[in-house]
């Protein structure tokens, strides 16, 4: 009886450890941005004449938005399918930074030819919870002047909810920060979308994305309820280990 209890005791403690460190999957395809094709630049869009090249893995856009590569931000411009931010590079003293993990982001017009940034999120679990988060910032598009606010309207499927609005400086960029919204998922495929939002119109405002992810919420007590089971279940087979033996 006690190696019954031993064992089962085990395997509980076993499936809580298991589910407290088990790295949660993330369903967005290519959240950082790094899968591209035909270079950084212009992304790829319907929007006629302003059709660029660049196309990111799982990625559909049409609106205005460029993907930058490690210090290209302030650095490539003027040239077909590419634009500057402010930043160090080109004479503003913002602390303007690549990507929180160094690699490439993506930037979207707030005001000018927007768009949403979206993805199809298949294998979702209808009333299942799930947590967004991703690396965000505010910028402005080289050669204007003017105070700024840049921010996202995040949607998945018929829910949407809006980061805070956040200004900057003439010339200015905010720095990076980390926001997270939970979802509930009402189909087993749904639209993720990112729309850019900000002001004012002519002095663009760039709204910054990085590090998209999309993982499962745990529903509450659920391991705990499952090692109780299986306590519960060698409390059974020793009762009745009892009765048999009497």
């Amino acid at each position: 009886m006690k190696k019954i209890f031993a064992t089962l005791a085990v395997s509980a403690a076993s499936l809580i450890a298991t589910s407290a460190f088990a790295a949660p999957v993330n369903l967005v395809t290519n959240g950082g941005f790094e899968n591209i094709t035909n270079g950084a630049g212009k992304f790829n869009t319907s929007s006629g004449g302003l059709a660029g090249t660049t196309v990111a893995t799982g990625w559909t856009s049409t609106g205005y938005a460029f993907i930058f590569t490690p210090g290209s931000a302030d650095t490539t411009g003027a040239g077909p399918g590419h634009l500057k931010l402010w930043g160090p590079g080109d004479g503003s003293n913002n602390g303007l930074t690549g990507s929180p993990t160094g690699g490439n982001f993506l930037a979207s017009d707030g005001v000018y030819q927007i768009g949403a940034i979206q993805q199809i999120i298949n294998g979702l679990v209808i009333g299942q919870s799930y947590q967004l988060s991703f690396d965000w910032a505010g910028a402005q598009q080289y050669g204007f002047t003017g105070p700024t606010t840049e921010g996202w309207q995040v949607s998945l499927g018929a829910q949407t909810f809006n980061t805070p609005t956040i200004s900057n400086v003439n010339h200015g960029f905010t720095g990076w920060r980390n926001q997270t919204f939970t979802f509930t998922a009402t189909g087993v495929s749904e639209v993720l979308s990112f729309l850019a939002t900000g002001s004012p119109n002519g002095l663009p405002p760039f709204s910054l994305l990085d590090s998209v992810s999309l993982v499962a919420v745990p529903e509450p007590g659920s391991v705990p309820m499952m090692a109780i089971g299986a306590l519960a279940l060698a409390a059974v087979v020793a009762r009745r280990r009892r009765q048999s033996q009497r």
